[in-house]
């Protein structure tokens, strides 16, 4: 993706408003007497609450209690506090997406399961790529879904992507392979693999996309050069046993969090990070093309908690 466009961070401030709100009401009470056990505790929870997970809001309450058990602390100095910590968790795993400095054409190939904004986040990225130049070619690789393939042809006009499908029920591998095969003819910078999304029976999707993986090998050992997994912030830690599933299915690459505006619990970023070996490179917090950014992970934790950059 470009270089976040100016008024990013408002439109993330904006975006994880209700995550922040939610916080900013808990830590009112934290900061009515000098800091005690009792406090510490509500802290832990309130975390726990915004979806950080029990193993970062039980390391960052205790790392905020050690400097300032017996005190009386304010708002502000809470909010700073809570950052730094969020931050110092997720700075190690902020990753970079950056398909055009890599091998032409680059193939990114799109995991996740249906309705996590897979599709969505493919268009936008397809429509950042064309502004900056580039040659793209879209391939609706879910071919068990019609909707899915309308969508994506409606986001490959609208992004100007050349686009390519196959009838409903047609082997998704051979749609990939296919695709890449005319990218390379026809000098493309970028390819954009979709791919379904179905968990009802995981064997059945780990054999798809193992496929997909295994045919586009046979042009080139190093595709796909990115698999991206997209989450859904909505669902909460649900997404940490989405991301186990993908990560133990197919090579992800990096992670997406789409609809970080939908949810009071932005916090989930966390315990995501933690669970995978997997970087997060790009967060969402809107519909709009531009409301799909590089992460930043500090920026990320100063809206968190409601304080500006």
């Amino acid at each position: 993706m470009s270089e976040p466009k100016q008024g990013w961070f408002q439109r993330l401030q904006a975006g994880l408003s209700k995550s922040s709100r939610q916080m900013g009401e808990q830590m009112g009470l934290i900061t009515r007497r000098p800091l005690d056990q009792a406090q510490l505790d509500e802290l832990e929870e309130m975390l726990i609450e915004a979806d950080l997970g029990p193993k970062a809001a039980a390391k960052i309450a205790t790392a905020f209690g050690a400097q300032r058990f017996g005190r009386q602390v304010d708002e502000r100095e809470v909010k700073e506090a809570l950052a730094d910590a969020v931050a110092a968790e997720l700075v190690p795993r902020q990753g970079d997406f950056d398909p055009l400095a890599g091998p032409r054409p680059f193939v990114v190939l799109f995991v996740g399961v249906n309705g996590s904004g897979k599709t969505t986040t493919l268009g936008k990225i397809a429509a950042d790529l064309k502004a900056r130049g580039a040659k793209v070619l879209i391939a609706a690789g879910d071919t068990f879904r019609a909707a899915a393939v309308e969508q994506l042809a409606v986001w490959a006009e609208r992004a100007g992507a050349a686009f390519v499908s196959a009838p409903t029920g047609s082997d998704a591998a051979g749609l990939a392979y296919d695709a890449y095969a005319k990218a390379r003819a026809e000098g493309f910078d970028v390819v954009l693999i979709d791919t379904a999304g179905r968990l009802q029976n995981k064997q059945d999707l780990m054999d798809e996309l193992t496929k997909m993986v295994r045919v586009l090998r046979k042009i080139d050992p190093e595709a796909p050069h990115e698999v991206l997994l997209v989450l859904d912030a909505t669902v909460g830690r649900n997404a940490v046993i989405q991301e186990n599933v993908f990560g133990n299915m197919i090579g992800v690459t990096g992670i997406v969090m789409t609809k970080l505006d939908g949810t009071a619990r932005g916090g989930v970023l966390v315990p995501v990070a933690q669970a995978s070996d997997s970087p997060i490179k790009l967060i969402g917090v809107g519909e709009g093309i531009d409301d799909l950014q590089p992460f930043d992970a500090r920026a990320f934790s100063r809206s968190l908690v409601g304080l500006d950059a």
